[in-house]
C-alpha cells in the first residue's frame, strides 16, 4: 500500500528537528515518499507558531531539541490541550528514547505513530501510510464532528468499540470524549471504565474522573485522581483535572499547589502557567503570579495558546507597584491584540479595564470614572461573565484604595455578589479579586447569604408540599439575581416533581431558557477563557 501519486502531491508536511541533516534527511524522505510541500523548522517556538497558523497533512517532530529545554512532547502537549492540531494531521514523533517510559508517554499523547532512531526510510513510509489509512477508515466519524453532529459521531464510536472493529480503541477515546461534550456523563463514564477495565490505560483513568467531575461527583472524582498521580505522578493532565476537583471543593490553596506541579511539569506550558498565575492572584500570591504570567508572556504572548485575561492581571499588580512604564506596556499590547479581533467583546472589555487602570494612575479621574460607569453597566448583560466580574470587582477595590468617591459603587458589588455568588470558591475568588477590601468583602459575604435565603425559602415550600411553588419562586429569584445556582435548583426542583407539577413541559420550558442566558457564564469559577475543551480530553476539532 502506497500514497497514490495525487494523494502524495497534495500532502503539506512539516518537519520539525534542531539538527540540520536529520531535518534534511526527513525532508527528502518525504519528498521520496512523494509528498509534495515540505516545510521545516528548526525551534519548537517556530513550529507551534507554524502550527497554528497553517494546516499540516503530516508532521515529523523530533523529541529532542538542542538548547531548548521544550522537548517535541511539550509541543504536542500544547496543542492537544488547545485543540490546534486537527484530527486530518499526521503527528509522527521521532525520537532516540526506545525505553518503555517514552513510548508510553507518546502513546497518551494521542500522537499518530512514533519513530525509533535510526530508521530506514521504509519504516517512516510504513507509519506515514498507517496513521493515514486510520483516518479513512475514521472518516465517517470525523465527518460527523465536523459537521458538529457529536451524537452521531458518538454512536458511531461506540459501534465500533463493542464490535471490536478495526482501531475500536482509538474510537473508544473519541466516542467517550463526544459523550461528555454533549452532556452524556453516564455513558462517557461507562466508556472509560470499560476501557480501563480491559487495558488499564493511564488516559481512561483520567476520562473516568473527568467524567466524574461532569456529573458532579467531586469526591469520586478526587479518589479516582490521587490513585492515578500516585501511579504517575509526572502526568500533568491529571494534575489539572484535580485542580478543577480542588476548585469545585473551595480547597483553592490545594488547587494552586496543584496547578504549580502540573506548571513545573511543563514548564513551557503557556495555558498551565497562566492558570497558576491567575489563580495565585486572587489568592493574593501576587509574587508568583506575577513570575507566572510574565513568564506566559514571554514564551508566546502572540500564540492561540495566550490568554490576554492574563496582561489585564498583570496590569492590576503593576498599577499596585505604581510602575507606569510596565502598566503602559501592557495596555498597548491589548491594542494590539484588539486591532487582531476589534470585533471581540471581550478583548474590548479587557482592553477597557487595563485603560481605567491606566487613567487612574495618571490621575485623570473624570475619564476614569466614565470608563468604570460604563463597565458596570454591563453588569446585568448575557455576556458579563465571571471573568469580568472580577475585572470590574478589582477596579472597583483600586478606587477605594486611591480614595476616589463613586457614587453606585457598593451596589454594584451587590448586584455582583449575588449573581456570581454560587459556591464557596465563587465567593472566596470574588473576595481575592477585590484585594480583600473590608467593605466590599462584608457586601460579598452578605450577597452570599442572601443567596442561600432565598434558596432555603423557596424549598420550604418543596418540603411543605407545594413544589410548583418552590419552582416558581427559585425561577423568579433567578430572574431578579441572574444567579446560575437558583435557576439550576429550580429546574432540579421541577425534575424531581416532575409528576405533581401540572404545568411541568411550560416551566421546563421557560427554565431551559434562563438556563441558556445565564447558567453558562456563572456556574463556574473563571481562570482565564474557558478551554473548548477539558483538561485530558482529545481534540474534538475535525
Amino acid at each position: 500500500m502506497r500514497l497514490t501519486r495525487q494523494e502524495a502531491e497534495d500532502c503539506k508536511a512539516l518537519v520539525i528537528d534542531s539538527n540540520p541533516t536529520s531535518r534534511s534527511i526527513l525532508m527528502n524522505m518525504l519528498r521520496d515518499i512523494g509528498v509534495g510541500q515540505v516545510s521545516q523548522t528548526s525551534r519548537v517556538t517556530d513550529a507551534r507558531r507554524e502550527l497554528e497558523t497553517r494546516e499540516f497533512d503530516i508532521v515529523l517532530c523530533d523529541y529532542h531539541f538542542d538548547n531548548s529545554p521544550m522537548s517535541g512532547q511539550d509541543l504536542l502537549d500544547d496543542l492537544r490541550r488547545s485543540q490546534l492540531l486537527p484530527y486530518a494531521t499526521v503527528f509522527v514523533m521521532v525520537t532516540g528514547e526506545c525505553s518503555y517510559t517514552k513510548v508510553a508517554e507518546a502513546a497518551e499523547s494521542a500522537l499518530d505513530s512514533y519513530l525509533i532512531k535510526p530508521h530506514a526510510a521504509s519504516a517512516l513510509e510504513e507509519r506515514v501510510l498507517q496513521a493515514r489509512h486510520r483516518k479513512k477508515v475514521l472518516r465517517s466519524i470525523f465527518k460527523a464532528i465536523e459537521a458538529s453532529d457529536f451524537a452521531t459521531a458518538a454512536r458511531l464510536c461506540l459501534e465500533r468499540y463493542h464490535a471490536r472493529a478495526e482501531f475500536w480503541l482509538y474510537a473508544a477515546r473519541i466516542g467517550a470524549e463526544l459523550f461528555l461534550r454533549v452532556g452524556d456523563h453516564r455513558s462517557a463514564r461507562a466508556l472509560y471504565q470499560s476501557v480501563h477495565d480491559a487495558r488499564g490505560l493511564a488516559w481512561a483513568k483520567l476520562g473516568l474522573a473527568r467524567a466524574e467531575l461532569a456529573a458532579g461527583q467531586t469526591a469520586a472524582a478526587s479518589n479516582t485522581l490521587e490513585n492515578l498521580i500516585e501511579e504517575q505522578p509526572g502526568y500533568a493532565d491529571a494534575h489539572d483535572v484535580m485542580g478543577r476537583v480542588q476548585v469545585e471543593q473551595g480547597q483553592l490553596g490545594d488547587a494552586l499547589d496543584t496547578f504549580r506541579t502540573a506548571a513545573t511539569i511543563t514548564p513551557h506550558s503557556i495555558p498551565r502557567l497562566q492558570k497558576q498565575g491567575m489563580l495565585a492572584f486572587f489568592l493574593g500570591q501576587t509574587d508568583e503570579a506575577t513570575a507566572a504570567l510574565e513568564r506566559s508572556v514571554r514564551l508566546g504572548m502572540t500564540s492561540k495558546m495566550f490568554d490576554c485575561q492574563s496582561l489585564v492581571l498583570l496590569a492590576m499588580m503593576q498599577f499596585d507597584r505604581r510602575d507606569a512604564k510596565e502598566l503602559g506596556r501592557v495596555v498597548a499590547n491589548l491594542a494590539l491584540a484588539l486591532e487582531r479581533q476589534s470585533d471581540s467583546p471581550r478583548l474590548q472589555r479587557l482592553f477597557r479595564v487595563a485603560s481605567v487602570l491606566q487613567a487612574l494612575q495618571a490621575r485623570k479621574v473624570g475619564d476614569c470614572l466614565s470608563q468604570v460607569r460604563a463597565l458596570a453597566a454591563d453588569i446585568r448583560c448575557e455576556d458579563f461573565d465571571h471573568e469580568a466580574a472580577t475585572n470590574l470587582l478589582a477596579v472597583l477595590a483600586r478606587l477605594r484604595q486611591s480614595e476616589v468617591a463613586l457614587e453606585g459603587a457598593e451596589a454594584w458589588v451587590t448586584e455582583i455578589a449575588q449573581r456570581y455568588c454560587v459556591s464557596k470558591a465563587s465567593c472566596e475568588v470574588l473576595c481575592g479579586a477585590a484585594a480583600n477590601d473590608e467593605v466590599y468583602a462584608a457586601l460579598i459575604h452578605e450577597g452570599q447569604h442572601d443567596i442561600s435565603s432565598m434558596a432555603e425559602k423557596a424549598m420550604a415550600h418543596s418540603l411543605s408540599g407545594s413544589p410548583a411553588v418552590a419552582v416558581e419562586s427559585l425561577m423568579a429569584k433567578g430572574l431578579e439575581t441572574l444567579n446560575a445556582k437558583l435557576i439550576e435548583l429550580a429546574a432540579a426542583v421541577l425534575h424531581r416533581h416532575a409528576a405533581k407539577i401540572t404545568d411541568h413541559a411550560a416551566l421546563a420550558g421557560r427554565i431551559n431558557e434562563l438556563k441558556t442566558r445565564y447558567c453558562s457564564q456563572g456556574t463556574q469559577v473563571s481562570l482565564g477563557q474557558p478551554p473548548s475543551r477539558s483538561a485530558g480530553g482529545l481534540t474534538l476539532r475535525a
